[in-house]
């Protein structure tokens, strides 16, 4: 059963006031490059407790998540999250570690899981993954074991989990294993009860309202662009505050 993320009385209070200045150690955040849609994913409530004021994430998964197609680490998503995530919890020492790295399948991310992920002693995991086993015509259910096996050993090391499922990108589109596999996370999210931020989802509602391939995806049909990256670390940082601070209504200023 997941617990409802607790946060100080003066941490609401200061979000909801406004974010103050960043810390001194703590990088700029980088402007986003274009207005962000406004379509949102919701999270229930991290198996986090943020009481000795300190969060620690790992952002672990493949190229997606290191930042191919950007124009540099600082326009990656992980390092736009920690600045949102920054402003919102000004009271929270917080680092968001970017474990993202090109080319991996969820085997071997699992391979790493101890160097990369739990020797940082995260309070919570971003897992993307799924997107090079698409490319390599990896079997669904093979994915599926190797992530049921690597969720296993982050909860038993009690580390709080969000899966990410894939980008809407032409060159996966393209091929049919991707619908599968955006699928096969929802099945997996459902049987574990680990919450799936589905930028799936979220990508198809950007382009209902308007926004082009082109305007969110590098020249290579793949990655993101920078402003892809920024907007989907401005959703993400929505739905992690908003299962932080519980409201009826809240004025994010994420950029």
């Amino acid at each position: 059963m997941l617990q409802r993320l607790v946060l100080p009385l003066i941490l609401a209070a200061g979000f909801l006031a406004g974010p103050p200045a960043a810390p001194a150690q703590a990088a700029p955040p980088s402007a986003v490059p274009a207005e962000c849609p406004r379509p949102r994913l919701a999270l229930p409530p991290m198996p986090v407790d943020l009481r000795d004021g300190t969060l620690v994430i790992v952002a672990l998964g493949s190229s997606s998540t290191e930042g191919a197609g950007a124009s540099g680490p600082h326009a990656a998503y992980p390092h736009r999250l920690e600045a949102m995530l920054r402003r919102a919890l000004p009271g929270v020492a917080l680092r968001v570690i970017n474990a993202g790295r090109s080319g991996e399948t969820s085997e071997d991310m699992l391979a790493r899981l101890d160097r990369d992920v739990l020797a940082h002693e995260p309070d919570l995991v971003i897992w993307q993954a799924g997107g090079n086993e698409v490319l390599r015509g990896r079997t669904v259910e093979s994915f599926l074991d190797v992530m049921r096996t690597g969720l296993a050993r982050l909860r038993a090391a009690g580390v709080g989990v969000v899966l990410m499922d894939n980008q809407r990108a032409p060159r996966l589109d393209s091929v049919p294993l991707a619908a599968r596999m955006d699928r096969a996370m929802e099945i997996l999210s459902a049987e574990t009860g680990v919450p799936l931020f589905a930028r799936s989802r979220l990508m198809r509602a950007w382009r209902a309202e308007g926004v082009a391939p082109g305007d969110v995806l590098a020249p290579d049909q793949l990655h993101h662009n920078d402003r892809g990256y920024a907007c989907l670390a401005e959703a993400l940082a929505k739905a992690l505050v908003d299962a932080a601070l519980p409201a009826p209504s809240r004025d994010f200023a994420a950029r």
